[in-house]
């Protein structure tokens, strides 16, 4: 008789792909940042070296997935809904294969040190950012916040990197700003839907005090970003009103329907928060051209 406790092929191929979370690589997107806004967009070299970047980013984004979710498979496991979702939790990945997968990502990033070592060096400290998340900054408020932010920072300055240009400093504040507002919402939502048990840390935030944290980035991101187009980009001034539209759109989702816990999901699952922001791209890449 066969012994069905064990995972066909299909299903293990499956648990492989969700351990990688291949939909949370449209996070990576912030590396194109520089690429956008230097206007070297139309330059082969320059998009080819910014897609290796984020192709880099999302080798070392899955092995940090691979990572939290060694590190919760317990908890995961007591969870009622994270025991059947999460691939090591559910069996469908074994420690095993999820130790060789982890093994092979990093292996593609030392390799890739050699080509990209600008590059690689922010992907490094990207990787022990969130290694001190997964054991232990994740248990501190505020802390925690500003580490999930940096992630969406770091990525910026890969770009810049790849493309060997210095980070404007209207860009980085700008980008942080944003990074934080996503950050705080992310936890408020898993406060409000999920209760102060669902992590440790959230046992140590209000919902005011998020809020006022999301709003006060929010505030941040859309003065800074203006700020920037008015100083150095005045052609996109124009983009300002798209700006304002996608924070107040997103509030809405967070406010009326419930989303914002995972901002990938956001984005794809509702279509005026995507066509805003592939308007804003493709009237900033107009502007810029040339």
């Amino acid at each position: 008789m066969a012994d069905h406790s064990q995972p066909s092929h299909g299903a293990r191929l499956q648990g492989v792909i969700r351990l990688l979370r291949p939909r949370q690589w449209i996070k990576n997107g912030f590396v194109f940042a520089p690429l956008l806004f230097t206007g070297q967009f139309g330059q082969l070299h320059a998009v080819v070296a910014v897609v290796l970047a984020m192709g880099l980013f999302c080798v070392a984004s899955s092995a940090t997935y691979v990572v939290n979710d060694w590190r919760d498979i317990e908890r995961d496991r007591a969870h009622p809904t994270k025991r059947h979702k999460r691939p090591m939790a559910s069996g469908a990945v074994t420690p095993g294969l999820a130790a060789a997968l982890l093994i092979f990502l990093y292996a593609i990033l030392i390799a890739a040190a050699f080509a990209l070592p600008r590059v690689l060096a922010v992907i490094g400290i990207y990787l022990l950012l969130n290694l001190a998340y997964s054991f232990g900054l994740k248990h501190q408020p505020v802390i925690d916040i500003f580490v999930i932010a940096s992630g969406f920072v770091l990525r910026m300055i890969a770009g810049a990197q790849a493309l060997a240009v210095s980070v404007s400093s209207w860009m980085f504040i700008t980008t942080l700003c944003l990074a934080l507002y996503l950050a705080a919402v992310k936890r408020r939502q898993e406060l409000v839907q999920s209760g102060s048990d669902a992590r440790e840390v959230l046992g140590k935030y209000s919902l005011p005090l998020i809020d006022r944290y999301a709003e006060m980035s929010a505030t941040g991101a859309l003065v800074f970003y203006s700020l920037f187009v008015m100083s150095a980009h005045r052609e996109l001034i124009v983009t300002i009103p798209l700006v304002l539209f996608g924070l107040f759109r997103y509030w809405y989702i967070v406010e009326r329907k419930g989303g914002g816990e995972s901002p990938t999901d956001t984005l794809l699952t509702d279509w005026q928060l995507l066509l805003t922001v592939l308007a804003w791209i493709v009237l900033c890449a107009v502007r810029l051209w040339g």
